[in-house]
């Protein structure tokens, strides 16, 4: 991976702060230098020495501590990428009134607004929905501050609603994506392409409460809908219904069994006209044509089969629907990217897969990964992106392919979409 990078970490009082320790444990394993500053609030619910230990730095958070009174000046000087997480109602308020009060409050008013600042709020769903909370988000924001989105669902308090900070995995894309077009890793654009991501497995019904699926976690899927949106790309993402969920992309759409997704991308790309479609569902090679219970036809997606009984499934082929998208595209410059599994296969047997893909698909890209390669950690699994008649691009985990292909499809997909432009005023 390139050099590491200088994180200014800040953080104020919430519990979420245990996330944020998490962030701050990848970012140092991926080579990053961070200094962590916490409020006061912010070390009641996580420990000087916890942040230290992650960091091997001292946690700063005394604007008047001895030898520290131009640390306010020095460090944004220093750092690369600035967050603060978690961000607090007070704390959005307060940097959003200019108040520097504090060390982070002080950090905040010296930023170097040439380098990106992002924010990751954390608090109760009223605090959220607050109209000071709300306007200040919004005054941040047109301050080129990246104040990213919150999540819903149950809080520490026990109320329900949006406030949760996100996880962790969707903080560490968009520090990443940040730090990439910082170093001009991804290219700074005003083209903003419309993309259409599919992710996770199909699953085919056997009876009421039982079906046929595979291994797909959908984590690359959504991984790769997540960086391009945090690129500014109007993002869709079409996953399986177990799959994992984005972050950061807000149209999300669900389907189960082939035939649903089939459907469901036929009528998309009709009626919706996309740049792009980079196409990381695992879909199934076959749906289940029939069933029988101990020799009787049983109706295939109904009932229960009660156990002890003799099963058969009868299996029919699925079509490619890769082979298909252009086809059913409104867009005739459509830019697709195809994707490969393959399990224990050599050098020679994955390049051959490769280009049999592109034979019958007529993609513009195909990423190429095998199974057996995944690593411990989610992130590590090594790909390879082959653009048709270009060299292959080997990428280490999920985030650098999902970075990759931002880079690939503002180089294909943006320089055709001019010429399509001029040709439907």
């Amino acid at each position: 991976m390139s050099a590491g990078s200088n994180i200014l970490f800040k953080l104020s009082g919430s519990i979420a702060a245990w996330k944020a320790c998490a962030v701050i444990s990848q970012l140092v394993k991926d080579g990053h230098q961070v200094q962590a500053v916490a409020t006061e609030a912010a070390l009641r619910f996580i420990g000087p020495a916890t942040l230290e230990g992650l960091t091997g730095r001292p946690v700063l958070s005394d604007l008047w501590a001895r030898g520290a009174a131009m640390e306010h000046i020095n460090l944004v000087k220093w750092a690369d990428l600035t967050i603060l997480c978690p961000a607090t109602a007070n704390t959005i308020n307060r940097f959003a009134a200019g108040i520097a009060d504090d060390l982070v409050g002080s950090l905040f008013l010296a930023h170097n607004r040439t380098r990106p600042y992002l924010v990751a709020p954390a608090m109760n769903p009223a605090m959220w929905a607050h109209p000071a909370t709300a306007a200040s988000v919004e005054t941040l924001r047109s301050w080129g501050v990246n104040v990213l989105p919150v999540a819903s669902g149950r809080l520490a308090c026990g109320d329900e609603g949006a406030g949760r900070m996100i996880e962790p995995e969707a903080i560490l894309v968009a520090i990443r994506t940040a730090l990439a077009q910082g170093r001009g890793e991804v290219p700074r654009t005003s083209a903003r392409l419309r993309v259409l991501v599919t992710s996770g497995g199909t699953e085919e019904p056997v009876d009421g409460v039982r079906s046929l699926g595979n291994f797909s976690s959908g984590r690359t899927g959504a991984l790769i809908a997540d960086t391009l949106a945090a690129l500014g790309h109007e993002v869709t993402l079409l996953r399986g219904g177990r799959s994992a969920r984005p972050a950061f992309v807000q149209d999300v759409r669900a389907y189960t069994a082939f035939s649903d997704l089939q459907a469901a991308l036929r009528t998309m790309l009709a009626e919706e006209r996309f740049d792009a479609v980079v196409h990381a569902a695992a879909v199934g090679d076959y749906a289940v044509d029939g069933v029988s219970v101990d020799g009787a036809a049983a109706t295939v997606g109904r009932g229960k089969i009660e156990s002890g009984r003799e099963v058969r499934i009868h299996l029919r082929p699925t079509p490619k629907l890769v082979d298909h998208l252009k086809g059913w595209s409104a867009n005739p410059d459509l830019k697709v990217v195809a994707f490969k599994l393959t399990r224990g296969a050599d050098e020679a047997a994955a390049r051959a897969a490769v280009e049999h893909l592109f034979a019958h698909s007529g993609a513009d890209a195909v990423v190429h990964n095998d199974l057996e390669s995944a690593g411990a950690e989610p992130d590590a699994f090594p790909a390879t992106l082959w653009p048709r008649g270009g060299e292959p691009l080997v990428f280490a985990t999920r985030g650098q392919l999902a970075r990759g292909l931002g880079r690939f499809l503002l180089t294909h997909a943006a320089e055709a979409r001019p010429a399509a432009e001029a040709s439907h005023p």
